[in-house]
């Protein structure tokens, strides 16, 4: 596995690995399009990450198996969002593609990360709990499709 930074080739198979995620929020084309589009994204203070599969071959479906997007101002940051292909789940990928991400914004001198995820998602909050992410308060109905309440989650580095 390898983690890269995003490129506007990689919107589709962004697009794909979420459609094949039930919980995930669905964000458009031109969403994904947008946060890859800025000049400097950098400046912007969003960072896209996506996870390459290095030992796909050229005719492999997902060459992209997960991918990340955070912004941040200042010091602080949020993930908005991390998929991992459903095939690709519960192999470590989104343990390493979060440790990846957490390196990235110790380097550019990030001192919080928070996050919100459902609170179904037992795996995702086992994930962020083993990484040093602490629970510390619940946004009521924050999710759609299906409705649900989100823990929020904080890193303090």
């Amino acid at each position: 596995m390898r983690v890269r930074m995003a490129t506007r080739t990689d919107v589709m198979a962004m697009v794909e690995i979420e459609r094949g995620s039930p919980t995930a929020t669905n964000w458009s084309h031109k969403h994904y399009e947008s946060l890859l589009r800025m000049e400097a994204p950098a400046a912007s203070g969003y960072f896209v990450v996506v996870v390459e599969n290095e030992s796909a071959d050229a005719d492999s479906r997902l060459p992209i198996v997960a991918y990340l997007a955070a912004h941040h101002v200042d010091e602080e940051w949020e993930l908005q969002y991390m998929v991992v292909a459903p095939e690709f789940q519960r192999q470590g990928v989104g343990t390493y593609a979060l440790k990846e991400f957490i390196e990235q914004v110790r380097k550019r001198g990030g001192a919080r990360i928070f996050l919100e995820v459902r609170e179904s998602n037992r795996a995702a909050r086992a994930l962020y709990r083993k990484l040093g992410f602490e629970e510390t308060g619940l946004r009521k109905s924050y999710y759609s499709n299906p409705p649900e309440d989100a823990i929020i989650c904080r890193l303090t580095l």
